[in-house]
């Protein structure tokens, strides 16, 4: 992995409401200043309540909240601007996988966070976060600050609905889950997913099945389908059950192998 791919970066709680409010923001036409200090406002007696730090709490969480949705890399905007153009068509209650695919495109420690708790919730039912942050410390280094923001990430997985509190402390069950038929919405997703990956490819059937994606059962659609809804996607067949998706490099015509 390079760049931000080994950058953790999301070291703080967030609330999907928070995710909403931005977006929307966003479709409203403001710009970035008018974003800021919106924001500034709305989350003034929510984090960081009386702190007078140049960089507290309040401004990391508008730091995160902006790179999800208004200043992302490059290579994200188009993901970003169909992400909101997806919005716009949804019920306020199934907007939840939208910003789930952005968090995960732009802060792929969000996406390991998600993957190590999806494949203990399928192993054994439950997933401790003692178990989650020692799985991350070993992806991203022993350090402190991978496990304080592990621990941030799965409090805001609680703080979404997907993830529920057990009796045992630091253990927590699969939360709401959620279904997702609109094949554009699965196709965006499967590219958000990628945007995660460091190789930016993976089987079909491994990405709509992703631990990263716990919160989601996404319907499965053939890689045609798939394709013709995104055309930054490559499929390559490699026989009858193994179809690969890969990003395609910008300027690339679409192609499938067999």
């Amino acid at each position: 992995m390079n760049g931000r791919k080994t950058q953790i970066g999301f070291s703080q709680r967030i609330r999907l409401e928070w995710l909403e409010q931005t977006a929307n923001l966003i479709l409203a036409g403001n710009d970035k200043t008018a974003i800021n200090d919106m924001l500034q406002d709305i989350l003034e007696d929510k984090v960081s309540v009386g702190g007078k730090s140049v960089r507290g709490n309040r401004e990391k969480v508008i730091t995160i909240l902006l790179k999800t949705w208004l200043t992302v890399p490059c290579e994200l905007e188009t993901l970003r601007d169909e992400g909101l153009e997806i919005l716009q068509g949804l019920a306020r209650k199934d907007r939840i996988a939208v910003h789930w695919g952005m968090a995960l495109a732009a802060y792929p420690f969000w996406g390991a966070v998600a993957a190590h708790t999806g494949r203990l919730l399928r192993l054994q039912g439950s997933a401790a976060a003692a178990h989650v942050q020692r799985r991350v410390k070993e992806e991203y280094g022993e350090r402190e600050t991978a496990s304080r923001a592990a621990r941030r990430v799965l409090r805001s997985f609680i703080d979404w609905g997907v993830l529920n509190e057990t009796h045992d402390k630091g253990v927590y069950a699969q939360g709401k889950q959620y279904s997702v038929e609109e094949p554009r919405l699965i196709a965006w997703m499967v590219v958000a997913s990628l945007r995660a990956r460091a190789n930016e490819s993976a089987a079909i059937r491994d990405l709509l099945d992703s631990p990263s994606l716990f919160p989601f059962r996404l319907t499965h659609i053939s890689a045609e389908q798939m394709a013709s809804l995104s055309p930054c996607l490559n499929i390559l067949r490699h026989g009858l059950d193994d179809t690969l998706a890969m990003l395609r490099k910008e300027g690339q015509a679409g192609e499938k192998r067999d």
